[in-house]
């Protein structure tokens, strides 16, 4: 199952107080790399989907949450834990590179 869109602001502040840990793929329609990064986004949802919230948030649409967390490049993997970034992944990864990332806050 590919990782859904955050549709906006609002709903990515909902994320932070309600997730403790989840995963946001920031995307835009017109950056190539992105769309390398879109297919492993989707697999990793689809192999932790059962423990952890993998998604994506198109920056054209949400430059406020860009601003917020000073994203100047894309494609950037950003990973948050209880709220914060723990850690954020910046260009186009290996899949192993995002699962690793992943289990390492997934204890």
């Amino acid at each position: 199952m590919p990782a859904a869109y955050i549709e906006n602001e609002t709903e990515f502040d909902a994320l932070l107080s309600a997730e403790s840990l989840f995963v946001v793929d920031c995307t835009a329609a017109w950056c190539g790399p992105c769309k390398l990064v879109a297919p492993l986004i989707d697999r990793l949802a689809d192999e932790y989907g059962d423990r952890v919230k993998v998604l994506k948030l198109d920056l054209d649409a949400n430059q406020a949450v860009a601003k917020r967390y000073g994203i100047r490049s894309i494609p950037a993997v950003m990973f948050f834990q209880q709220g914060d970034v723990a850690e954020t992944l910046v260009g186009a990864k290996k899949y192993d590179e995002y699962s690793e990332t992943l289990s390492k806050y997934l204890g």
